[in-house]
């Protein structure tokens, strides 16, 4: 029995913890991925380091975002019942709703820079990177404290 009454056989907790687990690692892909965008677009397309960043690029987001976001989804969506009344969840579910959305213009870009046909600049993927920054700083709070 764990200090805090969850014991180690309780389903939801292992869910939880899975959960969190899977949120880390799709949040550092999100913050992660953007900023390989940042440094391959300032590089000439074909290059030896060009090629090395789709490398990077692809195995980042095919190996460890996409498995990870659909871990945080199964995960989140088995442990919402008890929630869905409360008014920190639909915030938190918007900014959720968020992240998928740069997930999957990350998808896209990762996709441009694949077929050497990026269009932005490194200073937008700066910006871009910042986006799901802004978005943990709101679902934490609305997670830890539930202020409604």
């Amino acid at each position: 029995m764990l200090s805090y009454g969850v014991e180690y056989t309780d389903p939801y907790a292992w869910v939880k913890t899975l959960h969190v687990i899977a949120v880390i690692t799709w949040m550092a892909g999100l913050f992660y991925l953007p900023r390989l965008f940042v440094y391959h677009a300032m590089e000439t397309p074909g290059s030896a380091a060009s090629e090395k960043f789709k490398i990077m690029e692809r195995r980042l987001l095919r190996a460890i975002m996409n498995p990870s976001m659909i871990i945080v989804l199964v995960t989140g969506l088995l442990m919402i019942e008890g929630w869905l009344s409360s008014g920190w969840l639909h915030v938190k579910l918007l900014m959720v709703a968020g992240l998928i959305t740069m997930h999957m213009f990350n998808a896209r870009w990762r996709r441009d820079f694949e077929a050497d046909r990026n269009t932005h600049s490194h200073v937008f993927y700066r910006y871009a990177n910042e986006i799901p920054t802004v978005m943990m700083l709101i679902i934490i709070p609305m997670v830890i404290l539930k202020p409604f």
